[in-house]
């Protein structure tokens, strides 16, 4: 159903016939209204909100020629008899509805503190620009081009206009066939989401591109030996129709790094260590989680520590992005194998020689170069085992 707010005004006029111009009391401005258009939450804790919560505290009735405004959608518009308040109706995400607060987010959150705060917010008055009956494209169109006073980060434009569907879609339905449950950060100061890097929607991304055997593939020609550890800051039609391929291989990619660090627990944790860590650039003292709410860790580690492993992984994987050989027969032996000839000696010597910077080590080409190679024996030894087994079982049935 519907739900009602009521502004109290001193004045309003209309700009077009979808669009309202008030002059709105603070004192009494709803602190609930929904954020649905909005392209990120408001953070107390950032120099936008502390700004405009001064602004309103010292001098409240200069508020209003010191503030650029509010910006909101509603579904419908109507003014009281007496013209001193406009009711919205606005429509919940629910029912296929768009409305809610496209830019101030900040500014609300900082009236409701002010308000709790017992502020005198009387002479308060801040600009609300209403806009009726804008479709879900429309409002994120108005949200990116309003949220300029202080940086959005590019996650959360991707995020605004709706490049990150098909990833959703997807962990919906993981979610419902294993049933867990995944904490994933698609914008700027999204709520209940960790702020734990391996948390961000663009790891899952980093993930992908690591199994991305075509593209990142050091036999071929290409410049681009391996994948990038950067940030995607957008995605082109062509990027998602890539990622949609790959996107069979991410419950993959989130197994590797889960077992990743279930090892290096193990390893750090053995009483026989007296909590002494000889692994650079994993600090004891904070903690981790990972993508799927099953897995936390008592220490934390680069984002991209997992990558330079996931990307090993891509060997095993033909044109076609399927296994050459079934993953659950080789996965747990390859991961050991890995960690205990490369990537274990391979942070104990950068540990010991002093170098503790996360994503230098993680973007070192030689590690990634020593795995890959490491990779392509294990996979050679693994089809000779097989071609072995299968000759074998023909001389048995010739035997017979």
């Amino acid at each position: 159903m519907p739900k009602n707010w009521a502004l109290k005004v001193d004045q309003f006029f209309n700009a077009n016939p979808h669009c309202i111009i008030a002059t709105v009391h603070v004192d009494s401005f709803p602190a609930d209204l929904p954020l649905e258009p909005n392209i990120r939450e408001p953070n107390r804790k950032s120099s936008t909100y502390r700004q405009i919560f001064d602004s309103l505290t010292t001098e409240p009735e200069k508020f209003f020629s010191r503030h650029s405004g509010i910006v909101l959608c509603a579904n419908k518009v109507k003014p009281n008899s007496k013209k001193t308040q406009l009711e919205l109706e606005i429509l919940e995400a629910s029912e296929g509805g768009s409305d809610g607060i496209i830019n101030g987010g900040h500014t609300v959150l900082a009236f409701q503190q002010a308000r709790e705060y017992k502020y005198d917010l009387t002479e308060a008055r801040v600009k609300v620009t209403i806009h009726i009956g804008l479709s879900e494209d429309e409002a994120k169109d108005i949200a990116l081009a309003s949220n300029t006073s202080a940086p959005v980060d590019a996650r959360s434009k991707v995020n605004a206009r709706g490049d990150y569907k098909f990833i959703k879609q997807f962990l919906a339905q993981l979610e419902r066939e294993e049933e867990t449950k995944f904490r994933i950060a698609y914008y700027q100061n999204q709520s209940g989401a960790p702020k734990s890097p391996q948390c961000n929607v663009n790891h899952l991304i980093k993930l992908m591109n690591c199994l991305d055997r075509n593209k990142y593939n050091p036999d071929s020609k290409s410049r681009t030996k391996h994948p990038p550890v950067s940030n995607t800051p957008s995605l082109s039609e062509a990027e998602r129709e890539r990622l949609s391929k790959l996107l069979p291989l991410l419950p993959k990619g989130l197994w590797i790094e889960q077992r990743l660090f279930q090892v290096i627990e193990e390893h750090i944790t053995k009483p026989r260590r007296k909590g002494v860590v000889d692994l650079a650039s994993i600090d004891p003292r904070k903690n981790t989680l990972l993508p799927d709410s099953r897995y936390s860790f008592g220490f934390s580690a680069p984002a991209d520590i997992a990558m330079p492993i996931v990307a090993a992984y891509r060997v095993f994987l033909d044109e076609q992005y399927n296994w050459i050989i079934p993953f659950d027969e080789f996965a747990e032996d390859f991961l050991q194998h890995l960690w205990n000839n490369y990537y274990k000696k391979y942070l104990v010597s950068e540990k010991l020689a002093g170098n503790t910077v996360g994503s230098k080590i993680c973007r070192n080409p030689v590690i990634w170069d020593n795995l890959y190679v490491s990779a392509q024996s294990f996979l050679n030894q693994q089809l000779l085992k097989m071609v072995g087994s299968n000759t074998k079982r023909e001389e048995l049935k010739l035997v017979n």
